[in-house]
């Protein structure tokens, strides 16, 4: 879809529409509440509401018919708020009339699904230092009586007893398996956590991991556990090792230093055929590769591999030796559409260029075409740009594709002036336009198009519905090395290696994901500063891999940012071994903005899409979110950008939250049309989910806020009809 087609839908759309052993507390229920009875109540099982990932539900309760008079059923405050920017991601999932979720600070809650009481809690950083990062949520196993919760905090992986919230001792070392294992090589403190939840096949627990993105990331390796013992039952290594298949496009021996190719954003299953799909990510660090020159097998990927023991089936690389962070940002969605008069199994793969890739469920073949397009090569000297990416012909792309000077904000003369001087400085224009020293436009930006929040498809009409960003960010190379670092204290040098890229060289941050660090010492004790640099906090990977003495280095520049270089700072700056030097490194990411803070493009800034898989055609695309400060100027509600995912329903609506308006959202599926919407106490940057309790249908949804500047909550919010 061009931008004049999708320009033209927008405003018809807008006519239609306008842990630690121990950390467990038992509560016990009051008389007078009635527990969901086993077999009574529709579930939501597990992450994206089923195993093939749709995020779908056959209840109609709630439908286009009475939607309207949704209320608030039950709230339950996790006490979790800290208002220092930690979020709550969680996508609850609801076995047993029990709705189970993790809170900001990642403790798991098991919560009565219709009435929100608490049963138990399990606190996994009890008694030690936390290590607070995203999670979505949790796993649910069952096997007769024995009937289990796994989730990941920090680099642990727990067992726990769905019923009491205890640990399963039989499982690793007391109920915790340390997410070091496997991977082949000693990376003990380097950045490994899993913010999505695994996925089950009988006895198994398959597993990704969130790595840095930085040259010092750990490999992201696919891991299979035994569910009953912890054990490690089988691994694939995305980055091949000598004799496997994909180690040629790589070079020799590179496997040993090369971090990424990692799976951080869920996985889906085909039960029947025994088959996991796995959608990966770019292999570090993100935005050079001259040291990993080739197509650099498996980042990138759809990978479907046999269940039982990791064997590879086929694979499908979206980008080509990426530079520009295109991770396969969402769980796939496994479908049936009806295509050339026949009934297929499929893969829906959404990404972050807003692309949808169409696959084959048996095969990996795309069911509509794809092309591989010339792109432009590299300026940066030792970068290899990979010569060609592949473009699906169809469906259309669900977000624009380029950024040119007709795109630039038109919500004010002064607004488009601003950002047209700016853009006369950067490269822009196309597609995959590689990193360079003056500045490179990512549209959609690094957030996408799509995001982690998923897709829902609707079986009943094979329809996807996909949320979408529409942000232009700008990112700009610069030497890693320069005689003016040589004058710089080792702390300063530190900084600029690991922490410049999110903070900013001046320590500002970019006022959205990454806070600004500057007098951070009146805001956080140097203990806490400290334990954040160790341990990661939020988006901020961990540097407990590097050196104590470079640790503190790092925190006495940050503190204390004038201190000057001493006679001889390289003697102070002892490099670790384990993280390699590279050549270049980037400012930050940076959204590119207005002189108001608003998206340096015209809208719509956030989109909600209809998508036909039969066709490969759009059914509606609308505007998702508002700035009402805007819509009172008399512009039309613009979208804006968004966090977390829909889900549809039976009952004929998609419900979404996500958007920087904190409001949660139900939408017409048929036409696009808002039927019903309030306003959070935070933004719902996670996915809801839907379920039935003692015939009662429920939708739920976390408010954790703290994103794009928005405030922290810590509330989870269910609502029902009256």
């Amino acid at each position: 879809m061009n931008f004049s087609m999708k320009k033209s839908t927008y405003f018809k759309s807008l006519f239609i529409c306008l842990a630690a052993l121990g950390g467990c507390t038992q509560i016990n229920q009051k008389a007078n509440q009635v527990p969901g009875r086993v077999g009574q109540e529709k579930e939501w099982p597990v992450y994206g509401g089923n195993a093939q990932g749709n995020r779908y539900s056959g209840l109609n309760q709630i439908n286009t018919q009475n939607v309207s008079r949704l209320q608030v059923a039950w709230t339950y405050h996790t006490g979790d708020n800290t208002g220092k920017g930690t979020e709550m991601q969680s996508h609850p999932i609801i076995k047993n009339g029990v709705l189970y979720t993790t809170s900001p600070k990642l403790k798991v809650l098991a919560l009565d699904a219709a009435t929100g009481t608490l049963r138990w809690q399990f606190d996994p950083f009890q008694h030690k230092d936390p290590t607070l990062h995203a999670n979505r949520g949790v796993t649910y196993w069952e096997n007769g009586s024995d009937k289990r919760i796994l989730f990941t905090a920090g680099p642990v992986l727990y067992a726990l007893n769905a019923q009491t919230g205890q640990p399963i001792t039989s499982f690793g070392n007391n109920g915790q398996v340390s997410l070091y294992e496997g991977l082949g090589r000693d990376l003990k403190g380097f950045y490994i956590i899993s913010t999505t939840p695994g996925i089950v096949f009988q006895n198994l627990l398959i597993l990704g991991s969130r790595v840095s993105e930085n040259a010092d990331a750990a490999p992201g390796f696919i891991r299979a556990y035994d569910i009953r013992t912890g054990a490690i039952a089988w691994v694939f290594r995305t980055i091949p090792q000598p004799g496997e298949l994909g180690y040629d496009t790589w070079p020799a021996d590179v496997w040993e230093k090369i971090g990424g190719a990692n799976v951080w954003s869920g996985m889906s299953l085909d039960e029947k055929r025994g088959l996991v799909f796995l959608p990966t990510g770019s292999a570090s660090f993100d935005f050079y590769g001259g040291n990993r020159p080739g197509q650099n097998l498996f980042a990138n990927c759809i990978i479907a591999l046999k269940a039982a023991t990791g064997e590879r089936v086929w694979h499908y690389q979206t980008v080509h030796h990426d530079l520009w962070d295109r991770d396969l940002p969402c769980q796939p969605n496994l479908v049936t559409v009806n295509h050339r008069g026949k009934k297929i199994d499929a893969v829906a793969q959404a990404t972050k260029s807003g692309f949808i890739f169409l696959l084959d469920r048996e095969t990996g073949k795309p069911l509509f075409p794809v092309e591989e397009r010339p792109v432009p090569a590299s300026d940066l000297p030792g970068e290899a740009a990979w010569p060609t990416q592949p473009f699906p012909l169809k469906p259309a792309p669900f977000a624009r594709q380029t950024f040119t000077e007709a795109d630039i904000t038109n919500i004010s003369p002064e607004a488009h002036a601003h950002v047209a001087e700016r853009f006369k400085k950067v490269k822009s224009g196309r597609p995959f336009i590689p990193p360079s020293k003056e500045g490179t436009v990512i549209f959609p930006g690094f957030d996408g198009g799509a995001e982690w929040g998923g897709n829902a498809f609707d079986p009943q009409g094979n329809i996807l519905y996909i949320n979408s960003n529409e942000m232009p960010w700008i990112l700009t190379m610069v030497d890693a090395k320069s005689k003016s670092a040589e004058k710089l204290s080792a702390g300063a040098q530190l900084y600029r290696q690991h922490c410049a890229s999110c903070h900013g060289p001046d320590r500002l941050g970019d006022q959205h994901s990454y806070p600004s660090l500057v007098q951070i010492q009146d805001r956080l004790s140097r203990r806490d500063i400290e334990l954040t640099v160790k341990n990661g906090r939020g988006r901020m990977p961990a540097f407990g891999h590097l050196p104590e003495k470079e640790r503190q280095e790092i925190v006495d520049f940050i503190v204390n940012p004038d201190k000057k270089a001493g006679a001889e700072p390289k003697q102070n700056m002892a490099v670790s071994e384990k993280t390699p030097q590279l050549p270049y490194a980037h400012t930050g990411y940076h959204r590119f903005l207005d002189q108001q803070g608003y998206p340096a493009v015209k809208p719509p800034w956030g989109t909600l899409n209809a998508l036909d898989l039969n066709t490969g055609e759009y059914l509606w695309q609308v505007p998702l979110g508002e700035f009402a400060e805007l819509t009172r100027k008399g512009i039309p509600p613009t979208g804006t950008e968004n966090y977390g995912g829909p889900i549809v329903t039976a009952g004929g609506l998609v419900f979404i939250g996500a958007t920087k308006d904190e409001k949660f959202r139900a939408f017409d599926k048929k036409t696009g049309k808002i039927l019903w919407e309030t306003t959070l106490p935070a933004g719902g940057y996670a996915t809801p989910a839907t379920y039935q309790v003692n015939g009662k249908q429920y939708v739920v949804i976390s408010a954790g806020g703290a994103k794009m500047g928005t405030k922290a909550g810590d509330t989870i919010i269910a609502f029902a009809l009256p």
